[in-house]
């Protein structure tokens, strides 16, 4: 997709207004920053962000049996929760390589509700459906819901403010209304801090915003960017598909194990990854914070004793650190511990950083 065919969201016009610069993403027209990434960083980190992410698809899975037809096909275990909560899953080829992460929010026995990547959206959808047995449907939604996500320690003032439930566990959500317009609200975010994801109907998502808006700023936050965005879920060690997972990258080498229902019968790529678990990767994503000056970025080359033994898969300058930092898939074989240091090549200069196990910066989501 070009830059002269790019989607737009429900509310481009609102970004507009509020003075937004814009790049394209996952096939999108997304704003980057408002008033400077670094101060919607820690606007997030110190009081409240706004973030519209509706680029991100949705999609809903329904029919008889459809929980455990998505249980069958999905990495993590829906066993594990129940009806009103939502869990990080990954969708996986039979080899192991990763088509997506997503959320799927467990609506009942017989709906699942799936919140993917913007790029990837029809990849999960046409191989859920290809695989989907009779009198079970899947329905791409993309624009039918936007997602906001309001994130930062007053994020729960935002929200009450606006009369919208704030009181449930993390990875919950709960169905409500805002003014007569229905919105569920999911405890979950993509920052490290608690937050709370929301997804009124498109057609409702300006009128949600601009009253998210003013309660943010009213609790001292800002509207926020995908440069915000991404500095936070880096400090935070959270995967981004196309960079820390992939079809050539497994959940395996990102250390997403976690999402893994290793004791389910059955989901795709089951054999595979249990392969590579039981052999071990061959490669292992580690966090590297520098102790040189120097800016990190996607693909640099990293080198231990002068000789290369992986490459950077994010990196960015952290705002709360103040030094720079990336996430890098590193050979096992080089048998790696925190605290080890390494050399990264930054355009033929060698950058001395710090091998560390994310996150970069604790979380405080719960």
């Amino acid at each position: 997709m070009t830059e002269t065919n790019l989607l737009q969201g429900p509310i481009h016009d609102v970004h507009v207004e509020l003075g937004a610069t814009f790049a394209p993403f996952g096939g999108w027209e997304m704003p980057v920053s408002y008033a400077g990434t670094v101060g919607e960083h820690q606007a997030v980190r110190t009081a409240v962000g706004l973030f519209d992410v509706s680029h991100l698809g949705k999609a809903t899975v329904a029919g008889p049996g459809a929980a455990a037809f998505v249980n069958s096909a999905l990495t993590n275990d829906l066993d594990r929760i129940r009806p009103g909560k939502a869990q990080y899953t990954l969708c996986c080829t039979p080899e192991g390589g990763v088509i997506d992460d997503l959320i799927a929010y467990y609506v009942s026995d017989d709906e699942i509700f799936l919140v993917p990547n913007a790029a990837n959206t029809p990849a999960v959808v046409a191989a859920l459906r290809a695989a989907a047995p009779e009198g079970i449907t899947v329905t791409d939604e993309h624009r039918d819901y936007a997602v906001f996500a309001v994130q930062g320690p007053r994020s729960t003032e935002v929200l009450a403010a606006l009369g919208l439930p704030t009181d449930m566990e993390y990875m919950a959500y709960a169905d409500a209304e805002w003014e007569g317009r229905p919105v569920r609200v999911c405890r979950t975010g993509y920052t490290g801090e608690q937050g709370y994801e929301l997804l009124p109907r498109w057609a409702d998502a300006a009128a949600v915003f601009r009253a998210l808006t003013e309660q943010v700023k009213a609790a001292d936050g800002q509207p926020a960017g995908l440069g915000a965005r991404d500095t936070l879920r880096t400090e935070m060690g959270y995967p981004l598909h196309g960079h820390e997972l992939s079809l050539e990258i497994s959940p395996v080498q990102a250390r997403a194990g976690w999402a893994v229902g290793w004791k389910k019968p059955e989901f795709w790529g089951k054999a595979a990854l249990e392969q590579e678990k039981s052999a071990g990767p061959r490669r292992t994503l580690w966090g590297l914070k520098a102790l040189d000056r120097g800016v990190l970025r996607q693909g640099q080359s990293v080198l231990r004793d002068g000789e290369p033994i992986g490459e950077t898969t994010s990196g960015t300058f952290s705002p709360t650190l103040k030094v720079g930092i990336a996430l890098a898939l590193l050979d096992t074989e080089a048998d790696l511990q925190p605290g080890n240091e390494v050399e990264v090549d930054v355009r033929g200069r060698r950058l001395r950083c710090e091998v560390v196990k994310p996150p970069f910066v604790q979380a405080r989501t719960a």
